[in-house]
């Protein structure tokens, strides 16, 4: 799955009518629906505040709004955008300024579905995958050594904390766990061990 790496807003112009798309990151329903209000009180002389949001680490709850757009011309195409892009976590909101000129059915579905997909592209997504937390040990002399090798070899350190050791989170993709272990060991001449940690999606 994907997420949208940053909130952002974005317009086009489709026959007069505005539409406006605002995406947010969210974790939650009331969080996403408390956005959704937001965006009606911003917008408040606008025609329509439809709406789709996607949370879950895998997608599973998926909710989409025509705010009085005929059915399925607004909501549901904005939705299949978030899906086709594997977005999850986000809320899309497209607000529409009417321009005079009736759409049709099939221009209403191109404009609310094109106006998300351009959004994404403005705000850019990450991906978002499995991540076992392995936490590495080491002591003083070793530890900023160790810091530059393991972001030179590409892994992610989440946290370092610094107690009687220094203690390094780092986040590495499940398939690649065996592979850290023993790279660690060559690494170090066996001087520091991970300890696997909780299983996590996180954004790489």
């Amino acid at each position: 799955m994907r997420t949208i790496k940053r909130s952002g807003e974005h317009e086009i112009e489709v026959r007069k009518s505005r539409f406006i798309c605002s995406l947010l990151r969210v974790t939650s329903e009331d969080e996403a629906r408390e956005f959704i209000q937001l965006q009606r009180k911003t917008h408040h002389d606008a025609r329509h505040h439809c709406s789709a949001f996607v949370l879950g680490d895998s997608g599973e709850i998926q909710k989409s709004s025509d705010d009085g757009e005929p059915a399925g011309t607004a909501g549901v195409p904005m939705l299949e955008v978030l899906r086709r892009n594997e977005i999850t976590n986000a809320v899309a909101v497209v607000t529409r300024y009417f321009g005079g000129v009736l759409l049709g059915a099939g221009g209403l579905v191109r404009a609310y579905g094109g106006a998300v997909s351009e959004a994404l592209e403005h705000v850019g997504t990450l991906e978002r995958r499995p991540v076992r937390v392995l936490r590495v040990e080491a002591d003083y002399v070793l530890a900023g050594r160790l810091d530059n090798d393991l972001r030179s070899a590409g892994y992610q350190v989440a946290d370092t904390s610094y107690d009687a050791a220094v203690r390094f989170h780092v986040h590495v993709p499940v398939s690649d766990v065996e592979a850290f272990h023993a790279w660690l060991a060559e690494t170090t001449g066996g001087s520091a061990q991970a300890t696997e940690g909780e299983l996590i999606h996180a954004e790489l």
